[in-house]
């Protein structure tokens, strides 16, 4: 699906943002990049730039005209930094990521346009695209470096392309630690620990006995809804011993004096 999207970038003037494209569009799953009659290209501070996204920057294709890089495209989004006094279809990233894809999985091609650093793309640029695309940025503000640009679209297109395809969009942390860090505790495991607590509070001084109030009623909610682990179980037991070790050492202190 994201083979069928190109990003084509307008007379860029700065070999640099070329590069910092590449790189956007590598880290997103997009590898087709057309530049339109380019300033500095090839350059190697395209390639130092690009860090590592140096196979996008050679399979670049480098064209004269936007006529050219348009060619056989079926759905064009060009990007706009300010409003125009030509009305014309506008989306946002999201939506612009949403119909890319959409169009990518029915096998049309799809062109995400970017224009000049200094002035973005003319009216007559922006009239060969069918929609407009405008990043909402802070009106005091708004100017995005042009590599930050293509990650904000190219974002949206992966987003779309995952959902679309049901993948997930996050992977859960490995950490690689012991399988018992996965296992919760069993009841009499979680009834031993409660035990423990409670003689803790009372060596501490924490927990009156005699007048327990709803303290360990408490803490027994606290600790059953927190899905405790038999690693993290572990954990809380040898703090538990270690508080008792120091709380009696304090104590045999306290009675020398």
């Amino acid at each position: 699906m994201l083979q069928s999207i190109r990003v084509v970038l307008v007379n860029t003037s700065h070999p640099g943002n070329i590069g910092g494209a590449a790189r956007a569009m590598k880290n997103m799953g997009l590898s087709r990049l057309v530049l339109v009659d380019p300033q500095d290209f090839p350059s190697s501070e395209a390639v130092a730039r690009a860090s590592g996204a140096t196979d996008v920057l050679e399979g670049a294709e480098v064209v004269a005209t936007l006529e050219q890089a348009l060619v056989g495209c079926a759905l064009v989004f060009g990007t706009s930094a300010r409003e125009r006094r030509i009305p014309w279809p506008l989306l946002d990233p999201r939506e612009c990521g949403l119909a890319a894809t959409r169009k990518a999985a029915e096998g049309g091609e799809v062109a995400l346009v970017f224009g000049r650093e200094y002035a973005g793309l003319t009216n007559e640029e922006l009239q060969r695209c069918h929609f407009h695309v405008h990043i909402p940025s802070d009106p005091q503000f708004s100017s995005l470096n042009l590599a930050a640009a293509v990650q904000v679209l190219t974002y949206e297109v992966r987003m779309a392309a995952l959902a679309a395809e049901g993948l997930p969009s996050k992977t859960p942390k490995q950490e690689g630690i012991a399988a018992e860090d996965a296992q919760p505790v069993t009841a009499d495991e979680l009834e031993s620990f409660y035990g423990h607590l409670e003689r803790s509070l009372v060596e501490i001084g924490f927990l009156d006995p005699d007048s327990p109030r709803h303290l360990m009623s408490r803490l027994r909610r606290l600790y059953g809804r927190s899905a405790i682990s038999k690693l993290e179980m572990n954990i809380l037991r040898g703090i538990l011993t270690e508080t008792i070790k120091a709380a009696r050492g304090e104590h045999h202190r306290q009675g020398k004096n």
